[in-house]
């Protein structure tokens, strides 16, 4: 008597950022046979040359800056001079040092990853990968993308998480010394005398920030009315009143023409002409997708005229049997997007339970100093019409707690529907808004009302205590 046994159901992953990462595992954990085809190293550019780097050396700009402004709290550090008398010490930044640090936690980061994986059953192949058709994907494993010896991996399932890489300017050109995007940052050996930013949006106002903290001179170059300009206005106003408060250059509705190595560093030449002399330049001006000659357009995957692929809210691409995740996508370019469109990819495409992705309700951060935490509707959509609602802000100042820490910058911002008070939107403009935002998200999520949020218990004094004042003094009556 023959036994026919089901055969696993066997999926590719194309790329091990956030997305692919957690696509792999949640095929594992599913019982799938898993390969995952990666050409740098789990983690991707998020852990090895972005996220967790780069948030490593804002951590450092942090606490350089926490020293500089104890004076407020009534601690002064000071040392003896020759005469006896106290002097007041700089506080020194060993760059080389600290990027050591860092790009050696990015890489513990994701040797912690693939370890993982391969606890779960996930076979990793280090390679260049491209789709053949839509049941295989090729892969190069001699490290050259434009190998001819490749091996051929059949799949009933591809994931596509290749992400994307630094926008490169044919007028400004990295050399990878001075002018730099932002993952070559970490070969600097010591603090930029005069860095200019080219690029006010994220990237840009977080390296910014940072730089300005470790004691560089810095210019931020905008082309846009104020820095962030994709952000809430009152908190890119915040934002932007502290950079000038620190001493940054900020040129608003100012765009770069070009920049040029010097003998001495670089030259910005701005479209009116007027120049900008540093001794380095960070080029953030945005990112393109690595969807470039890996098989798409061959295999019949529609993408957008930037080169982003078409996923719908299960992340399914238009081939029924290709999904795909992370800033190579359409979506919102965060991770936790990355991370949660891997896994519904996967379940949807195994037949498991599948919630479909809602991006409006996706908490994101700004890590400048103060950071910046946004969740759902925006003030914006809520004045040009597309939802009703309505708007309370409340003063970090007023906090008991934030005066206690010394915090002048900031506000929390609530919007709840009107009428019934349903909270679907908010904004946190404060040190370590990325962990306040939480109970706000959470709201939103689950469509709780202000008066529901009002009736937690929050800590006194608490910087979360301004989540629930901004609620009650939002209270609907019945």
């Amino acid at each position: 008597m023959a036994y026919e046994f089901e055969r696993k159901q066997s999926i590719v992953v194309l790329g091990g950022g956030p997305g692919g990462y957690e696509a792999a595992l949640a095929g594992a954990q599913q019982g799938a046979e898993v390969t995952l085809v990666e050409s740098v190293g789990v983690g991707g550019s998020a852990v090895i040359t972005d996220v967790v780097p780069s948030k490593s050396l804002i951590a450092t700009a942090e606490a350089s800056n926490s020293i500089g402004e104890a004076t407020d709290l009534g601690v002064q550090f000071f040392v003896r001079g020759e005469t006896g008398k106290p002097l007041r010490p700089e506080v020194a930044i060993n760059l080389a040092a600290v990027n050591k640090r860092l790009l050696a936690l990015a890489r513990q980061q994701s040797e912690d990853m693939k370890a993982t994986l391969i606890r779960a059953g996930v076979k990793f192949v280090q390679g260049h990968g491209r789709l053949d058709g839509t049941t295989g994907v090729i892969v190069a494993t001699s490290g050259d993308a434009s190998a001819t010896d490749f091996d051929r991996i059949d799949a009933d399932t591809i994931v596509v998480s290749v992400g994307a890489s630094p926008r490169i300017l044919s007028s400004a050109m990295p050399d990878g010394e001075h002018i730099l995007t932002w993952t070559q940052l970490y070969n600097l050996k010591a603090v930029p005398e005069h860095l200019i930013v080219v690029g006010s949006g994220v990237t840009g106002a977080e390296f910014a920030s940072a730089y300005r903290a470790l004691g560089a001179k810095v210019t931020l170059i905008s082309s846009r009315d104020q820095v962030l300009p994709g952000e809430d206005a009152d908190a890119a106003n915040v934002i932007e009143n502290v950079f000038k408060r620190n001493g940054m250059v900020v040129m608003s509705k100012s765009r770069a023409a070009s920049v040029v190595r010097t003998e001495n560093g670089v030259l910005a030449t701005l479209e009116d002409g007027r120049e900008v002399k540093g001794s380095h330049c960070l080029i953030a001006v945005g990112s393109v997708p690595n969807t470039k000659d890996i098989g798409l357009e061959a295999a019949g995957v529609q993408l957008t005229d930037s080169g982003h692929i078409q996923v719908n809210r299960v992340a399914r691409t238009s081939i029924p049997n290709i999904y795909a995740a992370g800033d190579c996508t359409t979506e919102l370019p965060l991770a936790s997007v990355a991370s949660m469109m891997g896994r519904t990819a996967v379940f949807h495409a195994m037949g498991d339970t599948v919630n479909p992705i809602e991006i409006r309700n996706v908490a994101a951060n700004i890590f400048t100093q103060p950071e910046i935490a946004t969740v759902g509707w925006t003030q914006k959509q809520i004045e040009d019409g597309l939802a009703q609602g309505d708007v309370y802000k409340l003063p970090l100042s007023s906090n008991p707690r934030a005066k206690m820490m010394g915090i002048k910058d900031g506000f929390v911002k609530l919007i709840a529907r009107t009428g019934s008070g349903t909270v679907i939107g908010g904004v946190i403009v404060a040190p370590k808004a990325s962990e306040l935002i939480f109970p706000l998200a959470l709201a939103v999520e689950h469509r709780l009302t202000v008066d529901e949020v009002a009736r937690a218990f929050p800590v006194y004094p608490s910087l979360t205590h301004s989540i629930t004042d901004a609620a009650r003094a939002m209270h609907v009556v019945l």
